[in-house]
């Protein structure tokens, strides 16, 4: 799974997160900050959809903006 979407990508998944899961950013960030760790990010979304049942492309979005904003804490 790609887990680089183009900016504009990115941001027509993040801006749909909230619609299509039903919860917003900081839930989903509260998910994986309390969910296994992993090494790398693509595991971390496989487990998320997985685990969840969102698609791949918004589980990799959600992932890539929790790694994004965490450098921002």
């Amino acid at each position: 799974m790609a887990m680089n979407h183009s900016p504009e990508t990115q941001s027509k998944l993040i801006a749909r997160v909230k619609e299509v899961t039903g919860r917003d950013l900081r839930e989903w960030f509260k998910i994986i900050d309390n969910g296994p760790s992993f090494l790398r990010c693509e595991e971390r979304a496989n487990w998320l959809a997985e685990e969840y049942r969102i698609s791949r492309g918004h589980s990799a979005a959600i992932v890539r903006e929790h790694e994004r904003q965490r450098t921002w804490r």
